[in-house]
């Protein structure tokens, strides 16, 4: 009976391809891979063609599916390399690291920091990177000697120094012997395993009493837990996201395991390839000019072979001519890369990530990692269905779909775009949701009703309500009307009331594209809007600034909402604001907005509006009250300064008066209000301010400072100049 101890760096490229060597050598009887022992009904699904990686195994515990892991495997993958062979071998697989239910029972209790064994070994070697270390020593050498014996005695050389006790590894390494010892029992002759290179030492024989391991896993709790596999991405492989096995360079590694040849030459004509689809001028000169360069930095180096350290060198400095954005670019797309893994259907799924899958399917909106922009038009059954179901996912808490402003102007609203990235995070979120219903719909419907059950918030509700439209949920539209109404009747807050009545407006507008009866919603919205005007002079009574800066965005929000209300509601809403604009208690910032509204809507002239101006900036009214109510006047837009001369006039005049000490203390409000304008407008006052400034001088020079004898003395040379009679 020999067991053979195969260590390997989890997604390394050269130890997947020496694993598929050895074991191919050894026929083993079975293997032994490290993993959940959870997942050992699944491994025949390894063998399914339709199963290509990046995969992972999901576990979760049944009963909190935030107790969730994934376990990530790649077509170069040690680990995806022995599930393979035993596939086509006919070879029996046993995962044999701690099951899931102990370790999401036990949550995390590490009370030793991790340590990076191929960090020290690369340190002795005299390298600072120990991806670059591991990269030469291993996944960059070709048919060379088996690394396993030379990383067994490495590894047990650093073991042999004192080092701190970890729990959660020691429980794992003392399940990993049980594992190995049962199956010793079970009269297998030749045992492979396949393990973290750390782990060997720990599983070498003569292996320690079985009963000290005993001990160490005795009264361990557990929870009980799922397993299945699910789709993955290079991209979640790299440890810039956190993943602790992660690599750099996900997309190097594959390009390494899955080209027997012309390595180089093959990733620099990819590299040219992504940045030509970029409209970039790359030449095949300059790929033959990168291959090159990489190929004789590798000679200097010593190396047999380029890494990514030289092809990365080659293409910034030859075909990307030291641009680092299109570095950037190259490292993105291809160095990481987003592929993603597929699984069958025979997996075993939840009922609610079935039907999303089968209902995309039907749809035809693939799962893809990489950001893309989809335009809906809402009048296409297509389109609209679309729509329905991205809204249902965002409601479920899985932003599949993230809504963008439309890169197609139109006036309607029959147009959504929506940015598209399928993150494989997004399948525990599925397994979550499955708890509300085992549909899209269901689900969707199950969590409105929840939350207009608790009671929340207003807005909250009106904001239900919305999504309710937009994902057509008509099973709980009635429950969220009857709250919404209920709510509205009971809060006194005018802020509330205005908070919620924009979302209530847009909503009406559903009933012309998507063909929702939105007659009681209305019904809603009008009652909220005549509460709103009775309640808002009372409301704004007496606040202070930064209340009345809130007020000013709330009265903009329903200003817009009362336009998609239809007339009579606007013409209530205008009554409103008439009123409100006669009250000599209004704050100057919220005063300035409410005449501006209504100069906008032809319901003030120009000379009222010359004349409220002019009261506010007078020498009787303080600078910083006067600059409030020009900010809350011109935040509408400049436009009104370009082309009323009066209205400019009025505001240069109050400007000039300032005195220094007091302008000082007002720029800041001056510049708020004058810097959100655009350059041309900021031009077109400059000009029309020069012209206003220069009237004045002339008029001032002629009524006060005229010297008429020196100006009659150069009459004549100015008649000379123009050809004119003296």
């Amino acid at each position: 009976m020999t067991t053979h101890l195969l260590g390997i760096r989890h997604h390394g490229p050269g130890s997947a391809r020496a694993v598929a060597a050895r074991l191919a050598e050894l026929e083993p009887d079975v293997v032994l891979i490290e993993g959940p022992p959870e997942a050992d009904q699944l491994v025949d699904l390894a063998a399914d063609d339709d199963m290509r990686p990046p995969v992972a195994l999901l576990a979760y515990a049944s009963d909190d599916v935030s107790r969730a892991a994934f376990w990530p495997f790649a077509v170069f993958s040690p680990e995806w390399q022995a599930l393979r062979y035993a596939a086509a071998a006919g070879v029996p697989v046993k995962f044999c690291d701690l099951p899931a239910a102990h370790q999401f029972a036990l949550g995390e209790e590490r009370t030793a920091p991790r340590t990076d064994p191929l960090a020290e070994l690369a340190a002795a070697g005299g390298y600072d990177d120990p991806e670059r270390w591991w990269d030469d020593f291993v996944e960059s050498r070709r048919g060379e000697e088996s690394p396993f014996e030379v990383i067994a005695d490495a590894m047990t050389a650093l073991r042999e120094g004192d080092r701190p006790d970890d729990p959660h590894e020691r429980r794992r390494e003392a399940y990993m012997r049980n594992v190995l010892r049962k199956t010793r029992k079970e009269g297998y002759e030749r045992i492979a395993v396949v393990c973290g290179a750390w782990h060997v030492p720990a599983l070498a024989d003569p292996l320690p009493p079985a009963a000290k391991d005993q001990a160490v896993l005795k009264g361990l709790p557990k929870r009980k837990v799922v397993c299945t596999w699910v789709p993955w991405t290079h991209g979640r492989l790299a440890s810039v996201t956190g993943y602790g096995a992660g690599v750099r360079s996900p997309g190097w590694y594959h390009h390494l395991f899955s080209t027997a040849d012309d390595v180089t030459t093959r990733w620099l004509t990819a590299v040219a390839g992504v940045l030509r689809e970029e409209d970039l001028p790359v030449s095949t000169a300059h790929v033959i000019e990168a291959v090159r360069l990489a190929d004789t930095l590798a000679a200097l180096r010593g190396r047999s072979s380029a890494g990514l350290a030289e092809v990365d060198a080659a293409t910034r400095a030859v075909l990307c001519g030291g641009d680092d954005v299109q570095a950037d670019l190259v490292t993105r797309r291809l160095v990481v890369g987003e592929l993603l893994g597929e699984v069958p259907e025979t997996v075993p799924q939840a009922p609610l990530a079935a039907d999303l899958i089968a209902t995309a399917r039907r749809l035809r909106l693939k799962r893809e990692p990489q950001a893309r922009e989809l335009d809906l038009d809402l009048r296409t059954p297509g389109g609209l269905d679309r729509s329905r179901l991205l809204h249902r996912l965002q409601i479920l808490g899985i932003p599949w779909g993230e809504p963008e402003l439309s890169s197609v102007r139109n006036k309607g609203t029959f147009r959504e775009t929506w940015t598209l990235c399928w993150e494989p995070g997004f399948e525990v979120d599925l397994v979550a949701a499955a708890v509300h219903g085992t549909t899209v719909p269901a689900a969707a419907t199950a969590v409105v009703r929840e939350t207009v059950a608790e009671s929340p918030p207003l807005a909250d509700i009106t904001a239900a309500v919305e999504r309710c439209l937009l994902a057509d949920l008509g099973d709980a539209l009635p429950e969220t009307l009857a709250a919404l109404d209920t709510r509205a009747a009971a809060d006194a807050d005018v802020a509330h009331l205005m908070t919620a009545l924009p979302p209530l407006a847009r909503a009406t507008r559903y009933g012309d594209v998507r063909g929702t009866d939105t007659a009681r919603l209305r019904e809603v919205a009008d009652r909220i809007l005549t509460r709103v005007c009775a309640g808002l002079p009372p409301a704004v009574h007496g606040i202070d600034e930064e209340a009345a800066a809130q007020f000013c965005e709330l009265v903009d929000d329903v200003h817009e909402a009362t336009d998609l209300l239809g007339d009579a509601s606007r013409d209530r809403w205008f009554a409103a604001l008439a009123k409100l604009s006669a009250r000599d208690s209004l704050p100057p910032l919220l005063a300035g907005r409410v005449v501006r509204l209504l100069h906008d809507a032809d319901l003030l002239d120009g000379a009222e509006v010359e004349l409220r101006l002019g009261r506010m900036l007078t020498p009787g009214i303080a600078p910083t009250d006067g600059a409030a109510y020009v900010e809350g006047f011109f935040s509408g837009g400049a436009l009104l300064l370009v082309h009323d001369e009066r209205m400019l006039r009025v505001v240069d005049t109050w400007l000039t008066s300032i005195p220094p000490e007091v302008f000082t203390e007002i720029l800041p409000l001056l510049r708020r209000t004058f810097g959100a304008f655009a350059g041309p407008e900021k031009r077109a006052i400059g000009e029309r301010a020069a012209t206003l400034s220069g009237t004045r001088r002339v008029e001032s020079t002629v009524a006060e400072d005229l010297d008429e004898i020196r100006a009659a003395a150069a009459l004549p040379v100015f008649a000379t100049l123009l050809g004119a009679a003296p």
